[in-house]
């Protein structure tokens, strides 16, 4: 097994203007495909509760979730970096059992460090967790564990207030010690100052072309998830009418009797 991509080589890749590249999954065999692919950033986020489990929101999701989907990410991998998201409830804990649930998560599942949603409200969290030596990667911009405060998933920092809150965000996980952070949601002129400032690499979502590297979740990349499109998808491929029409031709041939045939008994 080689070494995986490390802290220090993804500050590299920001110093040397070389895109990042990270998707989004949540089992071994997604992860082998990934992994195979090159990319540079494994994340196993909470959105599993909504493409995976059903969930509307990722508020259900459980740090036994996590662990488990993860575990499942790491074993399926062997260069990209595997970061899981904290669950929503940890960061609300006092910092002493937010760094309990770190050591648990990578001690379990063996990834390489974690993923919290929050600026400036984190921070301590963040400065407590990277002086242990915990690798962490920040979230700004539209968090979805924050949903029910947003009022929905909606986009962030369209007004000026909002704008100079989300810098002020993305500043202060910098200075606690992220060594890289998720740009969700954000207008790209917004996105584009942020990673101007920052020394740490900024990865996109839904946040314009101008980020260090992008982000995207396997089954919207891929074109499985349906239940709702937002606008900074692309679809690579339409996976879910290749699978759909593949399950009907399994249907056809069973009632036909056509399969087995001969080839596969």
């Amino acid at each position: 097994m080689g070494q995986r991509v490390t802290l220090p080589q993804i500050a590299q890749m920001k110093e040397a203007s070389q895109r990042i590249v990270s998707v989004t999954a949540y089992d071994y065999t997604f992860a082998k495909l990934v992994d195979s692919a090159g990319v540079d950033i494994i994340l196993v986020g909470d959105s599993l509760g909504m493409v995976v489990q059903g969930h509307d929101t990722t508020l259900p999701v459980t740090m036994d979730d996590m662990i488990y989907h993860t575990s499942a990410v790491v074993r399926g991998s062997q260069r990209a970096m595997v970061i899981c998201d904290f669950p929503f409830g940890i960061c609300q804990s006092p910092k002493e059992k937010v760094l309990a649930a770190a050591i648990r998560i990578m001690k379990e599942s063996g990834c390489d460090g974690v993923k919290i949603e929050g600026g400036e409200v984190v921070a301590d969290t963040i400065r407590y967790l990277t002086k242990q030596r915990i690798p962490v990667v920040a979230h700004v911009g539209l968090t979805p564990q924050s949903v029910k405060f947003f009022g929905g998933f909606k986009v962030q920092g369209r007004q000026e207030s909002e704008a100079e809150k989300i810098l002020a965000d993305a500043l202060a996980v910098e200075a606690a010690g992220a060594f890289a952070v998720v740009l969700e949601g954000i207008p790209p002129k917004l996105a584009s100052q942020i990673t101007a400032k920052l020394t740490i690499p900024t990865i996109g979502i839904g946040a314009g072309v101008e980020c260090d590297g992008q982000v995207l979740v396997i089954y919207d990349l891929l074109g499985l998830y349906g239940d709702f499109k937002p606008k900074f998808v692309k679809h690579y491929l339409q996976g879910g009418d290749l699978i759909q029409n593949a399950l009907k031709e399994f249907a056809k041939e069973v009632r036909a009797g056509e399969f087995p045939g001969a080839e596969h008994q």
